[in-house]
């Protein structure tokens, strides 16, 4: 069931506003090119919860006011609603989707023992796609790069000798991202079996198990598997991407750093990390403060 045949229904059936099938109009071609781009999907009707919420997702990093943000949303529950009645799908992936409150959603991120657990239990075996796959993990979580970031990366870009990785990011802004000795270790390792199995792979860092350049679905896929059983709900790239923000955060890294880092335009979109560092405040004082075990109130009556 083609979005076309939607807005004809609401043409049609429902005789909308001018106005109105505009509007679903352009959310729905904006869902659309997101789920192509992202997931290498054509058909909306095929989407699942996970690839509406990373649109959503997609949508706050772009600074989209939570007025506009919950319009979407609107949208793609009453497209939804309407393929469902239509028998076309058996259940609608906007069913525990809800409305922006207050304009902000704290980020889904993994624990930063989970992290370390999920590292240590993701050792590569002996096969190229294991390899890779862990090398997809590290890199996402090691830099905070985005998904079509990931894709995009290249070999030229990394500078082993500094330690500092060259990313072209929205708007084709380009940023420096240091890394770790043992994260070049890993990509030095990962490179020269890339290489000696597929020597005509050209310049992509990461690539199929064919040669061929990643692509979207491939690296969600990927994501979705390592992350299984590390957190509750999103299992996404992005997840790995707020992680990446989140342990900067409560270890003490500025937010002006992060934002660099992140390659976001402003600080604005950066001060959500600050109030998972203030969830992590209250644990720690829960936890350390002696006055945080009182169990009873002191009577001042008596």
């Amino acid at each position: 069931m083609s979005v076309n045949q939607f807005i004809r229904y609401l043409q049609t059936e429902k005789r909308s506003s001018v106005h109105t099938v505009l509007a679903y109009q352009k959310d729905l071609k904006s869902y659309s090119a997101f789920l192509e781009e992202q997931f290498d999907l054509t058909c909306p009707e095929d989407a699942n919860m996970e690839m509406v919420r990373s649109w959503i997702v997609d949508l706050m990093d772009n600074k989209l006011s939570p007025r506009s943000v919950n319009r979407k949303i609107s949208s793609l529950k009453a497209y939804y609603n309407y393929l469902l009645k239509s028998g076309v799908i058996e259940k609608t992936p906007m069913q525990n989707i809800h409305s922006l409150k207050r304009g902000t959603s704290l980020p889904v991120y993994v624990d930063q023992d989970k992290m370390h657990t999920l590292l240590k239990e993701l050792l590569p075996g002996d096969d190229f796609a294991s390899l890779r796959d862990r090398m997809v993990i590290l890199i996402l979580y090691a830099t905070g790069i985005r998904l079509g970031e990931l894709i995009s990366l290249k070999i030229s870009s990394i500078d082993f000798a500094g330690n500092r990785l060259k990313v072209v990011g929205k708007r084709n802004k380009e940023r420096i991202i240091p890394f770790s000795e043992s994260m070049k270790g890993e990509m030095q390792a990962y490179i020269k079996v890339k290489d000696e199995k597929f020597p005509r792979a050209g310049e992509w860092l990461i690539v199929t198990s064919k040669g061929e350049k990643a692509y979207p679905k491939l690296i969600y896929r990927i994501v979705h598997t390592a992350l299984t059983g590390y957190t509750a709900t999103r299992k996404s790239p992005h997840v790995l991407r707020h992680t990446f923000a989140t342990h900067l955060m409560n270890n003490g890294a500025s937010l002006n750093a992060i934002k660099d880092l992140l390659g976001h335009v402003d600080l604005s979109a950066t001060q959500i990390y600050t109030h998972t560092s203030v969830e992590q405040l209250k644990s720690i004082y829960t936890q350390a403060h002696p006055r945080a075990y009182l169990k009873k109130e002191v009577n001042y009556e008596n």
